[in-house]
């Protein structure tokens, strides 16, 4: 897409979409095992609707546990191959699929929108983040499998590391294309096969990526693609056992449930999970630029992200200037089709979650919150799932709304008397997936991050990536870590070789 979205009208971005759109319509989604695409087994689908106006977009294979097993067989075969093929080989493919989602970036965005719900300006940057995630891990497949060396008196060991096998992906609603590359390409750049089952309320850049996959050259059967309901085709998967490994972004109780579900056949899990995140600001702080990220980290993508800052803390003595200001700005933010470029905030993903969110409102005003901004829903373009921008003041950290993950544009917050109070607060909650601190004290910064119970900590910033850095939570917010070396460690074996340099005696059970 072009470098200024603003150069390219609502009405142009809209035509584009349902060109993209009319292939769904006509064909489905579609799984795709071993090469080739089909409907399930069984002829059972499902139907996906747009949040921006309730209506049918396409269906979708319903599919069971013999499509799952299908895809495990094909995924299995495909596995020796696959993983024999040089660190170079690999790299080489993943390179060219991260061309071909550039070629398509376009198509890609219009079409996440669309299912989504999210705003072109966020989902156009976030086709091209998948690139950068197929790159990333394409130029670290041929050190993937090194190790170290470790010496002792008369021996030397050597480790390294291999491909667990087969492994399940299971990707949420929330930005579906980049999350889904963020799982798949350190899997494939391994040497791991996939069976990848997209969220039921949103697979059709699944089936764009695949295909963008293998135009690239990547051999039948490496990337399988199984839709379902998380029921059905995701228990399926998370039980059978040829699937190795699970890598699973979503909610809490889905992964205590893929836990359980795996646990006959010892599968390894990575979960990201939930998030209560808070962002804490101290009266020291650069004020407006710490407004600036609050607003942006709960507001941008619908508030539908795992590290949204959807928890305000503030030290008193500037608690009412600073809501004050966060109030203008959410007034501000232009709700709207997702296609618009001036839109922010679009529909939310689907009527149910639109419930969800609603009531949570409802729960906050019945707490004793003030609601400062927002809260209602509003008569957006073709009717869909559309909620303003929400803010609660005066609100505890014993409100549900303070405590329970909304996902949603819904900001709670809270003031704070001094630093224990802070981190008490901030840590007061069964989440730990991260965290934004805003604080001129560099003491208190290393302090403070040291006290905090959460995976990621983000210091005087918003959430900016790095791709080699460790990316998950702690406590109910997940198990594991992606990013860099991390995402090998889930994918891969660790293997020791012992050699001996020198004779040694040999114990003797006999003589």
């Amino acid at each position: 897409m072009g470098s200024d979205k603003s150069e390219v009208t609502f009405e142009e971005n809209l035509i584009k979409a349902k060109s993209y759109l009319e292939r769904f319509r006509n064909e489905g989604v579609l799984n795709h095992i071993n090469g080739n695409s089909g409907s399930a087994i069984d002829g059972t689908t499902f139907d996906i609707i747009s949040p921006v106006d309730l209506q049918y977009l396409a269906n979708a294979p319903r599919s069971k546990a013999q499509d799952v097993e299908l895809a495990a067989n094909s995924a299995t075969d495909a596995f020796g191959s696959w993983s024999a093929l040089s660190g170079f080989s690999r790299k080489k493919i993943l390179h060219k699929i991260a061309d071909g989602i550039v070629a398509r970036a376009d198509e890609i965005a219009l079409v996440e929108c669309m299912d989504t719900g999210q705003s072109l300006r966020f989902m156009s940057k976030a086709a091209l983040r998948g690139a950068e995630n197929f790159r990333f891990f394409a130029d670290r497949a041929e050190e993937a499998r090194d190790g170290k060396s470790l010496r002792t008196a008369g021996q030397v060991n050597i480790s390294t590391r291999v491909p667990i096998g087969p492994v399940g992906i299971i990707t949420p609603w929330n930005t579906p294309f980049m999350l889904s590359t963020w799982k798949i390409a350190p899997a494939l750049a391994a040497g791991c096969t996939i069976v990848h089952k997209p969220a039921e309320f949103s697979p059709l850049t699944a089936r764009l990526l695949v295909e963008i996959a293998e135009d690239s050259g990547l051999p039948k059967g490496v990337w399988n693609l199984v839709n379902g309901l998380g029921e059905e085709a995701g228990r399926a998967l998370t039980e059978n056992p040829k699937i190795k490994a699970i890598g699973f972004v979503g909610e809490g109780k889905t992964g205590s449930m893929i836990m359980r579900q795996g646990a006959e056949t010892l599968k390894r899990v990575h979960f990201e999970l939930g998030g209560k995140n808070p962002v804490i600001v101290f009266a020291d702080s650069d004020i407006d630029r710490a407004v600036d990220a609050a607003v942006f980290m709960i507001y941008s993508l619908n508030g539908e992200r795992c590290t949204s800052s959807s928890r305000l803390l503030v030290e008193d003595s500037i608690y009412e200037m600073f809501t004050q200001k966060v109030a203008e700005k959410a007034r501000l933010i232009k709700v709207g089709h997702p296609l618009d470029p001036k839109t922010i905030v679009g529909p939310l993903i689907h009527p149910v979650h639109e419930r969800k969110v609603l009531e949570y409102i409802k729960i906050g005003k019945e707490e004793g919150a003030i609601l400062l901004v927002g809260g209602n829903k509003i008569h957006g373009p073709g009717g869909g799932c559309y909620i303003e921008p929400t803010l609660f003041t005066n609100a505890n950290n014993d409100m549900r709304i303070a405590q329970e993950e909304i996902f949603g544009p819904v900001l709670t917050a809270i003031s704070f008397s001094d630093e224990a109070e802070a981190l008490r607060i901030a840590n007061d909650v069964e989440y730990g997936l991260s965290g934004y601190l805003w604080t001129s004290d560099v003491t208190r910064a290393f302090r403070f991050s040291d006290g905090l119970d959460v995976g990621m900590i983000w210091v005087n910033s918003e959430n900016v990536r790095h791709l080699p850095t460790p990316f998950g939570g702690v406590k109910s917010s997940g198990i594991g870590r992606d990013g860099g070396d991390w995402s090998f460690d889930f994918y891969m074996e660790t293997k020791n070789i012992a050699f001996a340099t020198e004779h040694h005696p040999i114990p003797k059970l006999t003589n």
